[in-house]
Parts: structure tokens; C-alpha cells; sequence
């Protein structure tokens, strides 16, 4: 059985670096939608306008490759149950086994794409655990 794990955090709690570790050397693919905003020069260029846009592009981009039977990790804020929906759907369509972690900053990290304190603080307020 194929595996989809998606990991989710606040911005610089690591979720991105846990992805490239779990990815590795395996057959596993690594998709964010914060990758909607690299441009071909690898800079990061984040559009609020564009989030919705983003995370559309994300999904499609992990039904692709469910569609070739890839093992995936999807590393999103997902602060809220609702945001991981499309992707539970997904895996239920191709028969894939669902991991979803928690990945907190007990590190020290900073979030790299700048972030502000309020929106942060924010995110960790609306952040809900189903259990």
C-alpha cells in the first residue's frame, strides 16, 4: 500500500526539513504548497493573493502523482482539520495509508519566509487537533 504522510505546523516549526529527511533516498515525492511560489531562479516569492492558487496547485500536483503510484509527503501548516480534507479524499480514491504529524519548533528555529509575529500567533491560536 502506498503511503501519503502530511505534515503539519506552524511557519519554522520544521515541517520542510523533516519532509526532505522522510523523503531521502526513497521513493517518495515532496510537495508544499509553498513551492507554488519559487520562481525558476529558486527565489521565493510569496503572493498572499496567490495562497488560494497555491494550495490548489499543491493538490493537483499530489494527485498526479498518486495517479503513478507514488509514496508522498505533503508538508503544509494545515492548521485547521478541514485544510487536509482534499488530500484524505485523494488518498481514499487511490488507496493510499494516511500519516498525518505534528511538527512542532522546539528547536529555536525562525520561519525563513518572513512570517509576522501577529500572523503567527494567530495560526497557533486557530490550530485544532482532532483526536
Amino acid at each position: 500500500m502506498r503511503e501519503l504522510f502530511l505534515l503539519r505546523g506552524l511557519p519554522g516549526s520544521g515541517k520542510s526539513t523533516l519532509a526532505k529527511m522522510l523523503v531521502g533516498d526513497k521513493e517518495y515525492c515532496h510537495k508544499e504548497a509553498d513551492m507554488f511560489f519559487v520562481d525558476g531562479d529558486g527565489n521565493y516569492n510569496f503572493k498572499p493573493s496567490e495562497i488560494k492558487d497555491a494550495h490548489a496547485w499543491c493538490q493537483e500536483e499530489v494527485e498526479f502523482l498518486m495517479k503513478y503510484e507514488h509514496n508522498l509527503v505533503v508538508s503544509n501548516t494545515f492548521t485547521q482539520e478541514w485544510e487536509m480534507q482534499p488530500y484524505y479524499d485523494l488518498a481514499s480514491k487511490y488507496g493510499y495509508r494516511v500519516h498525518s504529524l505534528i511538527v512542532e519548533n522546539r528547536h529555536g528555529g525562525v520561519n525563513e519566509h518572513g512570517v509576522p509575529e501577529d500572523k503567527l500567533v494567530q495560526m497557533k491560536d486557530r490550530f485544532e487537533i482532532k483526536l
